[in-house]
């Protein structure tokens, strides 16, 4: 099972992501980042978080640690943000942390180097789970440590969006095949040796692993799912789409990446057409990364 920890102070929102997760400090001296089960993206998102994240452990993947959060509203009264204490208000009980990695840095495609094989491991886990967040604008992967290793170590973060089959069981088994759209991939532009990561990771990914990762969801997070009497059978409707997706990788094996040149020339009309739509008085302000 996950690790269980309860949250002894909120430090403070993040409104960096969609579900304004937010920072707390736990009984156990940890720090962590927490996705509230009261969030908009509901409890399917945490549910993402879980089977992703810890498959992607399994797989050899970075992901920081996953524990269940016991967190109690009245830690969050003196939020300044009403909507964000409707938010926390919403969410006592159960939450899913991960640990914060104090100085991490957001990574940002083309600013730091990538191995091709790891690229390849990252876009195969991706593919799998119809991961559809982890693009060149919002690339959800961390850089850390940022200082005296090189190079530098990738972390994945944020999987709420994957699993996009989950939210329409009645048909699930047609996206078993489904080819996945990389073209904006966020590591499109390193060659990612997806066909070696095929060959190592796809014989891994069968009924055991899965039941392991999927057993380490809370009942709570499955109960009461449309067309499913029990949450013993949501886990194994999990463990079966996955597992026969896996098998079927030659369908949707994404091949055929842009270069890194095609993403700086994608990126750069991007950025052209929306210096274009700006007021006169702003055509030579630059965007977040500088660039003018």
């Amino acid at each position: 099972m996950l690790r269980e920890v309860t949250a002894t102070r909120y430090v403070e929102s993040l409104f960096s992501g969609g579900s304004v997760p937010g920072v707390v400090e736990a009984d156990d001296l940890g720090t962590y980042v927490v996705k509230f089960a009261g969030a908009a993206q509901g409890r399917k998102a945490l549910v993402a978080e879980v089977i992703v994240g810890e498959l992607g452990r399994r797989l050899g993947l970075r992901v920081p640690e996953l524990v269940l959060v016991d967190f109690d509203p009245a830690l969050g009264a003196g939020e300044p943000h009403q909507e964000v204490r409707e938010l926390l208000d919403a969410s006592g009980g159960t939450n899913l942390g991960m640990d914060y990695l104090s100085g991490a840095a957001d990574f940002v495609a083309g600013e730091f180097p990538v191995d091709p094989v790891e690229a390849g491991r990252i876009v195969w886990l991706d593919a799998l789970t119809a991961n559809v967040d982890r693009t060149v604008h919002s690339t959800n992967l961390l850089v850390w440590p940022t200082r005296g290793v090189a190079p530098p170590r990738l972390w994945l973060i944020d999987h709420g969006a994957a699993l996009v089959f989950h939210h329409r069981w009645a048909g699930a088994e047609d996206a078993r095949g489904k080819a996945y759209d990389f073209r904006a991939h966020a590591l499109g532009g390193y060659a990612p040796d997806t066909r070696a990561a095929d060959a190592e990771l796809a014989p891994k990914v069968g009924e055991e692993l899965l039941r392991e990762v999927v057993g380490l969801v809370p009942d709570a997070w499955l109960e009461g799912e449309d067309g499913f009497a029990t949450a013993h059978e949501v886990r194994d409707a999990y463990v079966r789409h996955l597992a026969e997706r896996a098998a079927l990788s030659a369908r949707w094996l994404p091949t055929g990446f842009p270069s890194a040149g095609e993403l700086s020339e994608a990126d750069r009309r991007r950025r052209d057409a929306s210096r274009a739509g700006r007021p006169a008085w702003l055509q030579h302000v630059p965007d977040l990364h500088g660039r003018r």
